[in-house]
């Protein structure tokens, strides 16, 4: 009988989702560890899932104070999991429940540590694709204004594109009808070419933008059993930039 470790990671290496998981954990911890170097000392989850960093906590992450925000419910299950799993987190660590559909980013922060005044790392992973463009600009401005300068963002979005109706036989295709199956459609995207300027109408600097082969090119390194994500996923990093004109701004 073969080891449960050995079906299971078959079953995430042929699953059209494992890579651009795993490459997006990676880049944003490696943009993280950056943002660290330079004396970042917030890092701010926003729909974190059950992410595991403030769990691993790698030595780079020794001084972070790290802010976890999701659904209440979410919340509650992965503190759930922590705790009848024995896990210690660190006081650095806090989770704070919220529903971001009827609370603003800004007021959320507000009743926590996090301080506006001193600069943060903020992800956003696997969430943009379900939410309105209005809802992704209004949490894009959000980390503007509570970040000061100097602050950076990471997060994923997919090619608007992709949600055309014509592009039924899409790489991501597959991952759409499995969430769209569970109550979870794809709502939304942005144009790759766009992006720049989304960004900049909101406060923000576009840093770095990759697509899907980019990313795995990246990180890809020796390993050929990882699956290229599919292009039209794309990955970015933008910082905030406090009173002056942002370039690409219309």
């Amino acid at each position: 009988m073969r080891a449960a470790d050995s079906v299971l990671d078959d079953f995430l290496l042929t699953n059209a989702a494992f890579p651009g998981v795993v490459i997006r954990s990676r880049y944003a911890e490696d943009a993280l560890r950056e943002a660290t170097i330079r004396g970042i000392r917030q890092y701010v989850l926003i729909g974190a899932g059950f992410d595991s960093f403030a769990l691993r906590r790698p030595p780079f992450s020794d001084a972070l104070r790290i802010f976890e925000i999701d659904h209440p419910a979410t919340q509650a299950m992965k503190a759930q999991r922590i705790k009848e799993y024995g896990i210690s987190l660190s006081p650095s660590v806090h989770f704070i429940a919220a529903d971001l559909a009827k609370e603003d980013l800004a007021t959320v922060l507000a009743r926590t540590a996090f301080r506006m005044d001193e600069a943060a790392f903020f992800s956003w992973l696997g969430v943009t694709v379900y939410l309105t463009r209005k809802a992704n600009l209004a949490t894009l401005r959000a980390v503007a204004t509570c970040g000061a300068q100097g602050s950076e963002l990471v997060f994923t979005y997919v090619d608007q594109s992709e949600l055309a109706s014509d592009r039924s036989q899409s790489p991501h295709n597959e991952n759409a009808k499995v969430v769209a199956a569970i109550g979870e459609p794809w709502i939304s995207g942005f144009n790759p070419n766009e992006i720049i300027n989304d960004l900049a109408s909101v406060g923000l600097e576009l840093v770095e933008n990759l697509d899907g082969k980019a990313m795995w090119d990246r990180y890809r390194g020796a390993n050929t059993t990882l699956r290229q994500p599919p292009a039209s996923l794309h990955i970015a990093l933008a910082r905030v930039v406090k009173g002056q004109r942002i370039s690409g701004l219309r």
